[in-house]
């Protein structure tokens, strides 16, 4: 070891990276007697947390682990030993410790009680204050060195530590100090990662009708890619349409698979399931009982039974059928485009939101190059990661933030 470093602090910790996963792994570590030091590029920590959940914090969800593991898809087995050190009880107990209580109104979202991540933000700043941990706001790490132990770079100072845990984050909501610094830390360190694109977040159509209809929210909408290659990929939850596009909890969790196409493809076709039925010859027969208990129905007021006025109305137009004629008085070739359409809704997406609306990232850290057990980096020893900047993304509804206090805590105790 250079002679001017022995003269240094050599911290046991150094954490990059103040947001969720990043604060949680500083105080597990600062919990086993360990000097820690957190560095964090922007004026205040947690700003991504603060965000979260429209500033609401939904910290977590009532699935069991098994359930939990299975709604990460094909990464979900890597994330399972960190889900076994903290799972969803043992968040809600630690932020209980730290004087924050919970609350599960819809049996499923877990939030803090005051439905206000500030109240999360303060309990996480007062349980650092209260710690030995050693907290740098507006520091940037430019560069990171490992030989015997870790030289960290900032502008202004040098830091040195035997351990080091990158909880950077990803590239979303850059405004907030996610901008992928993590990855070039990692790649200074021997490390891979995957393509990174934006995912939760919503999507731009080429289609203008959407506009009229954002008033209503379709409950249990699916969702689909109409390309052969991609048939399988689909996913089930409420929409929202935009002034431009789609939203809501079934498009932000399926944007995920839509964004790297966008890559290959200058648009994605899509379907739409609005009526929660997709077999025509049901669609009809449903139409023509409703049409015999209402005989004075007409053919808006029977879609009515489906589907929210405005977007009866949109399908109407799209099919060119007669909103206030009866259903037995319309063209063939239109009611016959009325019933696919109540089946499944073509749609074009012609682009997302960006990074500037993406609430996580697809892609990061090659997860081959980490050992789940332990967080710590195969490749360069006494490295650690956690949270969004490895390559592990999931649905809405606390499963990200789940996921950054497991492995926050995973890497926090410094297993090796």
């Amino acid at each position: 070891m250079d002679k001017t470093i022995q003269t240094k602090q050599i911290y046991d910790v150094a954490v990059v990276g103040a947001g969720a996963c990043g604060m949680i792994a500083s105080l597990i570590a600062s919990y086993e007697q360990k000097s820690v030091l957190l560095v964090e590029k922007m004026p205040q920590i947690g700003l991504k947390l603060k965000a979260s959940g429209g500033g609401r914090c939904n910290l977590t969800n009532t699935l069991d682990k098994d359930s939990f593991i299975e709604a990460f898809g094909k990464n979900g087995r890597f994330i399972q030993d960190a889900i076994e050190e903290f799972d969803n009880h043992q968040t809600i107990k630690f932020f209980n410790s730290l004087g924050v209580e919970t609350k599960c109104a819809d049996g499923f979202r877990i939030f803090p009680a005051s439905h206000n991540s500030t109240t999360v933000i303060q309990a996480l700043q007062e349980a650092i204050d209260n710690s030995s941990i050693t907290l740098k706001l507006n520091t940037t790490i430019t560069d990171i060195a490992k030989d015997d132990i870790f030289t960290i770079s900032s502008a202004k100072e040098t830091f040195y530590a035997y351990n080091l845990i990158i909880a950077t984050g990803g590239l979303g909501y850059e405004s907030l100090g996610s901008s992928g610094d993590g990855y070039k830390l990692a790649n200074r360190l021997n490390h891979t990662t995957t393509p990174t694109y934006p995912a939760m977040l919503p999507l731009k159509c080429k289609e203008s009708w959407v506009g009229n209809c954002r008033a209503d929210t379709i409950a249990k909408a699916t969702i689909k890619i109409d390309i052969k290659k991609y048939a399988k990929l689909k996913a089930t939850g409420d929409l929202i349409f935009t002034k431009d596009g789609i939203r809501g909890p079934v498009v932000l969790d399926f944007a995920r698979e839509i964004t790297p196409l966008l890559d290959k493809y200058d648009s994605i076709p899509i379907k739409l399931n609005l009526t929660q039925r997709t077999n025509i010859d049901e669609i009809i027969k449903e139409l023509k009982a409703s049409q015999i208990a209402n005989p004075t129905h007409n053919t808006l007021q029977l879609i009515q039974t489906m589907l929210p006025i405005s977007v009866a109305l949109e399908l109407c137009k799209l099919s060119n059928i007669k909103p206030q004629e009866m259903l037995k008085n319309q063209d063939g070739k239109a009611k016959d485009k009325l019933y696919s359409l109540l089946a499944w809704v073509p749609l074009e997406i012609i682009d997302s939101y960006g990074w500037q609306k993406a609430m996580v990232t697809r892609g990061g850290v090659k997860l081959k190059e980490i050992n789940p057990k332990t967080m710590q980096s195969k490749i360069t020893p006494n490295l650690y990661f956690c949270g969004e900047v490895i390559d592990i993304d999931g649905p809405c509804g606390g499963f990200n933030l789940q996921w950054c206090f497991s492995s926050g805590y995973l890497a926090g105790k410094l297993k090796k």
